[in-house]
């Protein structure tokens, strides 16, 4: 039994230290529920995260597939057994969910049937933020006071990563908010300055006019040389504060300045190179930038990528577009895969409606590359 506790308690240390790595809400939670699982030998788990109003915010399942989690239809409300689990502090374990009495006593019509559970609420600071819900022990018996231990062992250390990703999360948006307003600093000081040198310039121009001065025409020249100061100098923060156009500025230019951002908000290592591309059809280059920033958004939310490298470039009569990170990866060919968030069925679409070609290579640990060929 010694020997037991010791390697379960060893597979939990592994599980906490891996979740404390995660830095977004959304992958601590998928790594809670599929360790949750396994620790205590449940065929199905779940995390729920309320949203206060009676339904989930987060529902996120381990042990079904994605063609099941479909046909079940939308998020559970928190209700029945679900919402027990965030009623309380304390877990609860029965070889039988239908005999609770908060047991509705229906499933969806796909929803597999199940008998034993243990619950567990995720209980932080503020009280409870979350559950989490294990059903039907692979070993056909019922969930025991060992799983019951490794679970609340388990959701106290849940709790603490939750509040720490979402506070990485808070601190991203921070960082957003912050770089906003440098560039409102930037606009007040220099544009505001030039301005006032403008107005000076424009009185002194004034007075001389009106005394019949001979050097007015030289202070209306100067006139004319701030405001012009002044033109470049907003043009280039609004340049830092609103997107460029693409028609204006080219796909190279406005590629470049999105991945600038990225760089400063995610802290990531983003390499670009960008050669002349040639010249595509009306619209089209908007289509390749929206392509560009799915296949930048997967890669820095869902790869856990520590580096990736972005090539723009002229191959040939074609522009090929090229997104490559060193991230976890994952199987292109997955069954359900496309209804999930990784938006490849977007990328295709757009790449076909463009005449080109999507390419999308990747496995398991090995990182993913995304090639887009579109003909000039």
């Amino acid at each position: 039994m010694a020997a037991a506790d010791s390697t379960a308690f060893r597979a939990l240390s592994d599980v906490v230290l891996a979740i404390a790595a995660e830095h977004e809400v959304e992958p601590v939670l998928q790594r809670l529920v599929d360790s949750a699982r396994e620790l205590a030998g449940a065929k199905y788990a779940a995390l729920g995260i309320p949203d206060g109003e009676g339904a989930f915010a987060s529902f996120i399942t381990s042990g079904m597939s994605d063609e099941l989690i479909e046909a079940m239809g939308p998020l559970p409300r928190t209700h029945g057994m679900l919402g027990a689990m965030l009623d309380t502090r304390e877990p609860y374990r029965t070889e039988d969910i239908h005999a609770h009495p908060r047991f509705r006593g229906w499933w969806p019509s796909a929803h597999p049937d199940m008998r034993s559970f243990l619950g567990v609420p995720i209980v932080a600071r503020g009280g409870v933020i979350g559950a989490l819900y294990l059903t039907d022990k692979e070993d056909g018996g019922g969930f025991t006071e060992e799983d019951e231990r490794l679970i609340v062992l388990l959701a106290a250390h849940a709790a603490i990563a939750i509040e720490n990703a979402r506070l990485h999360e808070r601190a991203r948006e921070l960082n957003i908010v912050e770089e906003r307003n440098r560039l409102a600093r930037e606009l007040h000081d220099s544009v505001t300055q030039q301005l006032f040198g403008v107005v000076l310039a424009a009185e002194s121009a004034g007075e001389l006019l009106a005394r019949g001065d001979a050097g007015a025409g030289a202070e209306v020249e100067r006139v004319q040389e701030l405001a012009q100061a002044a033109m470049e100098e907003l043009r280039s923060v609004v340049f830092e504060l609103r997107p460029p156009s693409l028609e204006a500025d080219g796909l190279g230019r406005v590629l470049r300045k999105h991945v600038d951002v990225l760089r400063r908000v995610s802290g990531r290592e983003i390499g670009l190179a960008v050669a002349t591309p040639p010249p595509l059809a009306a619209g089209a280059s908007g289509e390749v930038f929206r392509i560009a920033q799915e296949a930048l958004q997967n890669a820095l939310r869902h790869a856990e990528a520590e580096r990736i490298d972005v090539r723009l470039e002229d191959g040939g009569g074609l522009l090929v577009l090229t997104v490559a990170d060193d991230g976890r990866g994952f199987d292109p060919a997955a069954a359900g895969l496309r209804g999930r968030r990784l938006g490849l069925t977007s990328m295709e679409e757009r790449a076909s409606a463009l005449g080109g070609r999507l390419e999308v290579a990747s496995a398991p640990g090995a990182g993913t590359t995304v090639r887009l060929e579109v003909p000039a």
